[in-house]
């Protein structure tokens, strides 16, 4: 069954597809990951939300969250795919991407990326700047994607 791409403002979003969200992001970042922390954030109204989905539920999410919430430069956070090993991940951060792009007229792209992953990453285009350090327990470093770069 193909997936439909969903992107919508935290104030478009309907009950079932908050509750989805907030559903597969804690099983996957508090439950799966065992990190405690506040998962659910002031972050999430000040986004948008960018969701591959089927009958089945939610497979992939990213959020991209405006510019001067998080850091200084527009940012994609809370990535996560539910179906790995199918390029899900790469999906949805380049739907993320093109929010970024198209719809907040970002040139730069700020992610705290987890250690683990940095290869999908910087496949997008994304650049390490910063040390490794510790983020909820998990091993992560600070990239930044340019669309000067990305070209």
């Amino acid at each position: 069954m193909a997936l439909t791409l969903t992107i919508k403002r935290f104030e478009d979003l309907t009950a079932a597809e908050l509750y989805e969200i907030y559903r597969v992001r804690v099983a996957v970042f508090v439950v799966e990951q065992e990190c405690a922390y506040q998962e659910v954030d002031d972050a999430d109204r000040r986004c948008w939300h960018v969701f591959l989905h089927d009958d089945a539920g939610i497979a992939a999410y990213c959020r991209v969250i405006d510019a001067g919430v998080t850091f200084d430069e527009v940012s994609i956070g809370r990535v996560l795919s539910l179906r790995r090993g199918r390029g899900l991940g790469t999906r949805i951060v380049e739907e993320g991407l093109a929010v970024a792009r198209d719809r907040m007229n970002a040139s730069v792209v700020h992610i705290e990326a987890q250690t683990h992953a940095h290869g999908m990453y910087e496949r997008l285009g994304f650049v390490q700047v910063s040390d490794e350090f510790l983020e909820d327990g998990i091993p992560h470093i600070g990239m930044i994607w340019r669309a000067d770069a990305a070209r």
